[in-house]
């Protein structure tokens, strides 16, 4: 059976920590979908989601195993509709994994069929965070460190 995972999220704007856990998945997975969200709770995005979709695309463009999708509805809805069994989750710290927790008990309540997968953040990566570099980005601030392509 072919083992393919969602990388969910808001990626607003995706980051060199992001690239690293989906670039880490490849070695457990076969296929790899970026599902950029439509998240409620987050109402005004700072990147638009067409911007997001191409830079995301074209850093993955030599990885065929890697695709980049969005979706409004409940993650364990689009992973059925995409036949995935696996949330490929980043975890920089405790606070992470709390919040990552309850998300993983109620996506295997809604379809019992995903495994949630964690992999910590690498270190050099684990302070990175999008809100801090929206900030930065807000402000003119030089981002390019902490993405896999320019803006």
């Amino acid at each position: 059976m072919k083992r393919v995972a969602l990388f969910p999220g808001s990626f607003d704007p995706f980051t060199k920590g992001h690239e690293d856990i989906v670039l880490r998945g490849l070695n457990l997975f076969d296929e790899i979908i970026i599902s950029i969200g439509y998240n409620s709770a987050k109402s005004n995005r700072y990147f638009e989601v067409t911007l997001m979709v191409e830079k995301i695309r074209a850093t993955f463009a030599h990885y065929p195993s890697i695709k980049v999708e969005t979706y409004a509805e409940l993650t364990a809805e689009f992973a059925k509709k995409h036949n995935a069994n696996y949330l490929l989750r980043g975890l920089r710290n405790t606070t992470d994994f709390e919040y990552e927790n309850s998300i993983a008990q109620i996506n295997r309540k809604l379809y019992a069929d995903l495994e949630s997968v964690f992999l910590i953040t690498s270190p050099e990566f684990a302070w990175i965070n999008s809100s801090i570099i929206r900030e930065v980005h807000k402000y003119k601030g030089d981002v390019s460190q902490f993405l896999p392509y320019s803006l």
